[in-house]
């Protein structure tokens, strides 16, 4: 039986080693596939300083309202030692009704679903009443800062006016059709500095250590209840990834100790508000104490898409092709779906996520085309026959 479509872009677009931020090509394909139905097709590349350049695609098919895009990106993660997997994780290599790949899941197969689908309406129904576009980016992998963002801006600058946007992360878990992601949470990250003063164990009258203080703080930080949770979020977590003091010599009180955490926070929050409970927890637990807070700079932001008419032409349509009903979450790390959000409502639905960023990274054959089934029902539902 001949593959389809939509799983024949997708072993092309594997092929493509676009580790993030190179694109190797891997925009080519799409922008081809689509250009040749009639689609207006731009690329353009943004740059910052202390950046690599990054190749991004717009590509649009019909006029005005309402305007759906599909939203992703052709960048993967690093495959890691190739001798590790089963096949050469650029081959595509398909076994056991799976193809096999860096990308496969995460997400080349949603960019080939969603191509594929939109050449298929296209193929039945002519222009749609209204606006079809796909926002591709190659660095969603990376800093996130040549891509999604920079392109949304360009189109807005041009004139565009998303109404709706699906992106297609591998929002299922186990299943095709059980998860939408609506939303994310936040996430932001935090490094404590305690300075005490260096001495001898024998003497510590003499000295000021800051390993205790550090460790009431990791412990009033951990312990610390930010929130319960909301209706559509989980309540927020704060986790310590390291505490470091680097001190070598049993018997000299250290000068200086180091922790760093991540907060994944949810809608109860900003980064502002987060950051000023942070430094009261640890004001209270080290009131007296040298102690230095940095935050870098972080753009992901809580964010969500509440249920509404479109979330439910989403659900049917997931619903009349999986047989599934999915649920409705805001779990997971970030997506650029946090940038998307300030244009219009957004929505994150792809392949299953079990196999993203690991060893073997595959998607089922059978999956990748009921996906795209899923998005030509999308499509007919959102803008007619």
């Amino acid at each position: 039986m001949p593959e389809s479509r939509a799983v024949a872009l997708t072993r092309e677009l594997i092929r493509c080693p676009s580790v993030t931020p190179a694109d190797a090509g891997a925009l080519d394909v799409v922008e081809k596939a689509l250009k040749a139905s009639g689609f207006e097709t731009h690329r353009i590349v943004f740059s910052a300083p202390g950046t690599a350049d990054v190749d991004n695609l717009f590509a649009r098919i019909g006029a005005g309202a309402p305007h759906l895009s599909f939203a992703g990106h052709t960048d993967v993660v690093p495959p890691g030692d190739p001798a590790r997997w089963r096949f050469d994780p650029f081959a595509a290599e398909v076994s056991d009704g799976r193809v096999y790949g860096r990308g496969a899941s995460d997400m080349k197969g949603a960019i080939a679903a969603f191509a594929a689908a939109a050449l298929r309406y296209v193929e039945r129904h002519g222009a749609p009443k209204g606006t079809l576009s796909l926002l591709i980016t190659g660095d969603e992998e990376g800093v996130s800062i040549n891509g999604t963002v920079k392109l949304l801006e360009w189109a807005r600058a041009r004139g565009e006016r998303f109404d709706h946007c699906i992106v297609g992360e591998p929002s299922n878990v186990s299943t095709l059709g059980d998860m939408i992601k609506i939303g994310r949470r936040g996430s932001l990250n935090g490094r404590i500095r305690v300075v005490g003063k260096q001495g001898h164990v024998a003497y510590p009258h003499r000295a000021e250590n800051p390993a205790p203080i550090v460790a009431r703080i990791v412990d009033a930080l951990s312990g610390h209840e930010l929130d319960k949770g909301t209706s559509h979020f989980e309540r927020s977590n704060l986790e310590f990834s390291t505490i470091d003091i680097g001190n070598k010599a049993v018997n000299v009180i250290p000068g200086e100790a180091r922790a760093e955490f991540n907060v994944r926070f949810n809608d109860v929050w900003t980064h502002d508000s987060l950051k000023e409970r942070i430094l009261q927890v640890i004001k209270t637990a080290a009131p007296n104490a040298n102690v230095e807070v940095e935050f870098p700079p972080s753009n992901a932001k809580s964010f969500i898409t509440k249920p509404g008419p479109f979330t439910e032409l989403v659900i049917e349509a997931v619903r009349q092709v999986t047989g599934l009903t999915p649920e409705l979450s805001t779990t997971g790390g970030t997506s650029d779906a946090r940038f998307i959000v300030n244009y219009c409502p957004v929505l994150e639905f792809g392949l299953t996520n079990e196999a993203i960023h690991a060893v073997n990274e595959n998607a089922r054959i059978a999956d990748v085309d009921q996906l795209c089934a899923v998005y030509l029902n999308v499509l007919e539902r959102y803008f007619g026959p």
